[in-house]
């Protein structure tokens, strides 16, 4: 028998601006969640045509991006390129080093392109590897049904229901799930103990828990659970006039953030100023 876990924290995340702009609801490495290792950032973002985010550095991490709608086109300084598109996911390892930029495509209904970036910590001993790419389309996510269908799970990575995902695309383990509830459904996912876990929410709203221990959480929260247990419950009213659906994402690396943070900012300072240079360079040939 499982022991669900009780909901840490749950806080909204709210809107900013970021890049050229673009808005974004950054929960994971904000004030209300820091030093959530190996989790450096958790953007939950908006891009209309004309917008996004132009050159900027990575170093010492992994990001993953997972577009919920619409194109994003990206570019780094090495000449590689490469598309992601709705329910793609890129895992991009930024190693010793990379500049990169991350533009949407039009639509042509003029919708924004909507996705959800999450940074992760690497290890010491793979800060300085070689940068590389990994993407994961659409088609190759397994999808399965429980509760009587009530509940669908896209296993981005990791292991549910005995379906174990397609590929090992990050450095860093990182287990994720696209959780969509109907209303009345409910679903467990097990999870070993002390692994940090969260789940950001997209749609409708979840109750989390069980028992005394339950909590219903609306719409863009980010929800963290406690380390103790070793299973979520989540599930959904049959009474909603909507359904659920959350992002569930846990890791069982624990790692010291600010070496990474501290790479990300030297290397921020190299970085910039060059992308100046090469603008410059190319506005005058």
């Amino acid at each position: 028998m499982t022991a669900p876990r009780p909901i840490h924290k749950a806080f909204l995340a709210v809107k900013q601006s970021e890049g050229m702009g673009a808005r974004v609801r950054r929960s994971i490495g904000t004030r209300a969640l820091r030093n959530f290792s190996p989790f450096l950032m958790l953007d939950h973002f908006s891009v209309s045509p004309g917008v996004g985010f132009p050159d900027h550095p990575h170093r010492g991490q992994e990001t993953i991006t997972y577009m919920l709608s619409g194109v994003v086109d990206h570019e780094d300084f090495a000449g590689n390129k490469g598309t992601i598109e709705e329910g793609d996911l890129q895992f991009m390892t930024a190693g010793r080093g990379i500049v990169h930029s991350e533009m949407p495509r039009p639509n042509k209904d003029g919708r924004p392109a909507v996705g959800m970036q999450l940074w992760v910590d690497l290890p010491e001993k793979l800060k300085l590897v070689e940068p590389r790419y990994r993407d994961l389309r659409a088609k190759e996510i397994p999808t399965i049904n429980v509760d009587d269908g009530k509940v669908t799970v896209k296993i981005i990575s990791g292991k549910s229901h005995g379906i174990d995902s397609v590929k090992d695309l990050a450095y860093t383990p990182v287990y994720i799930f696209d959780i969509t509830i109907r209303p009345g459904g409910k679903v467990s996912q097990e999870l070993p103990a002390g692994w940090n876990a969260f789940a950001y929410t997209l749609e409708g709203s979840t109750s989390f828990g069980q028992n005394q221990d339950q909590t219903t959480v609306g719409q863009y929260h980010n929800v963290v659970f406690e380390q103790k247990g070793d299973s979520i419950v989540a599930e959904v009213a049959d009474d909603a006039k909507e359904n659920g659906r959350f992002c569930k994402f846990f890791n069982c690396q624990q790692m010291s953030l600010s070496h990474s943070l501290t790479d990300m900012h030297q290397f921020s300072l190299l970085a910039f100023p060059l992308i100046k240079r090469l603008s410059s360079m190319v506005r005058s040939s």
